[in-house]
């Protein structure tokens, strides 16, 4: 597959120069060349550039030098250094510095296609983030929408481009996903954002009760009724109203919501009155409607209704990218359970909350991190702080090898990574590759070389 952008080669070394830019024209690429620093700046204001591979160790200007003009003229652009062994320890500043990644000398070619095809779609994809957030009215600053990119940028360009539309969403996801916020996104980025956004749980309320809730009822309509009620559809008019635990409505709820939704119209418990609503709907469950079908537990019509548009919630095992951003954002929210003191996790313990799979999801995580910051008794969150049940998972969950030399060692853990990724992308090779961080090519020739060893 041929690589989309426009890449800059800076290389003092005209035979490396020229063996780059032929290497990445032949995968498509539309490449640029300079020679050094200087005409590298030239260059880059007056065409269009999406990333720069350079040399560290240059005559005039190095690349260290060339990376901090960058970053300073265009913070967003990509930079890529290329080192040899012995100056290891430069790359890694200038990674401090703000550079994407760097490649080793002698260059493998491989791993040269790799680096470059994962800066341009890293840069593709906070250039469609940015333009999400323009779309979603900055929907991001709404409390618990944390992501790095991942699954859940992709769940949120969906939300992007149903929000502007009017017809009825469902969020299917487990519980502690976040179905509630991505209801509001929806409702924030949609041209009734003005208006009133209400939320029901149809689980929390017997069958009578839901009822009321939902359409209002008159005086008199049932013991204790002494007042006419406004109903949350009446009270979401203009605006969102959303049904979370969709799949717990009972059956008459159901036909009387399926008529408000073919209608448009309420009636009163207690009146034969019809009422126009303009709502539009926004759904959630954690159960496989599917499945309630076939059982006859849940209405088909109902479901076509709702379903116009279905959105699955990623579980927060597959964002474990986002682990550690969802902890700041909660530690910060939570700062006052710590009577405002900053605290932070150490690497081990932060190591052992990416690890763990989170059965609770994003409100299990921010449970966790509460409890932290009440236990730690100093500003670093430890091992000793987390809960036992990340602590338990960790270690059964580790590949037990004790005898196994390191290279054994190493291979098994990779590949638990690699079955664990095809096992949460349901065998997709290029979101798992994407999910570990390597090339889909070698991905397929790690599972051919397990295949060999194993045969």
């Amino acid at each position: 597959m041929s690589l989309e952008g426009r890449v800059l080669i800076v290389e003092d070394d005209p035979a490396q120069r020229e063996m780059l830019v032929g290497f990445l024209r032949d995968l498509g690429v539309e490449t640029e060349a300079a020679e050094n620093g200087r005409r590298a700046l030239d260059l880059l204001d007056s065409q269009p550039i999406d990333l720069v591979v350079t040399d560290l160790r240059m005559p005039g200007m190095e690349g260290s030098e060339l990376l901090k003009k960058i970053k300073a003229q265009n913070p967003e652009l990509g930079v890529v250094l290329v080192t040899a062994f012995g100056t290891v320890q430069g790359a890694v500043e200038a990674l401090k510095a703000g550079a994407c990644n760097y490649l080793l000398k002698p260059l493998d070619l491989d791993e040269v296609e790799h680096v470059i095809r994962r800066c341009l779609a890293d840069r593709q994809l906070r250039r469609e983030n940015r333009e999400l957030r323009q779309r979603l009215g900055e929907i991001e600053s709404l409390p618990g929408i944390v992501t790095a990119g991942g699954s859940m940028a992709e769940t949120l360009s969906e939300v992007g481009r149903v929000a502007p539309s009017n017809v009825s969403v469902l969020l299917q996801g487990e519980s502690g996903t976040g179905k509630e916020l991505l209801a509001r996104a929806i409702h924030a980025a949609s041209p009734r954002a003005d208006q009133p956004f209400v939320a029901v749980n149809a689980a929390a309320l017997s069958p009578t009760l839901l009822e009321s809730e939902l359409f209002g009822h008159e005086r008199g309509a049932f013991t204790g009724a002494d007042r006419a009620r406004t109903g949350r559809f009446e009270s979401a008019e203009g605006g969102t109203l959303f049904l979370d635990e969709i799949g717990e409505l009972p059956a008459e709820i159901q036909v009387k919501l399926l008529r408000v939704l073919q209608e448009r119209a309420i009636e009163r418990v207690g009146s034969n009155q019809s009422i126009p609503v303009d709502v539009r709907v926004v759904a959630a469950t954690h159960h496989d409607l599917p499945a309630r079908l076939q059982e006859g537990s849940f209405r088909e019509d109902l479901y076509y209704r709702l379903a116009v548009v279905t959105i699955e919630l990623p579980p927060l095992r597959r964002r474990r990218s986002d682990i550690p951003l969802l902890v700041d954002h909660f530690l910060e929210k939570h700062a006052g359970a710590a009577d405002g003191e900053t605290k932070s996790f150490s690497r081990e313990a932060m190591d052992l909350v990416v690890r763990y799979d989170f059965p609770g999801n994003v409100r299990e995580l921010e449970n966790v991190v509460q409890r932290c910051l009440v236990l730690a008794r100093g500003k670093l969150i430890t091992i000793d702080d987390l809960p036992a049940s990340i602590l338990g998972a960790n270690q059964t969950s580790t590949v037990e090898t004790p005898d196994a030399t390191l290279p054994a060692r190493i291979e098994a853990l990779e590949r638990a990574a690699i079955d664990e990724a095809l096992k949460l992308e349901n065998g997709n090779q290029t979101r798992a590759a994407a999910q570990l961080g390597i090339s889909e090519r070698a991905l397929r020739y790690k599972l051919a070389k397990y295949r060999q060893d194993s045969s």
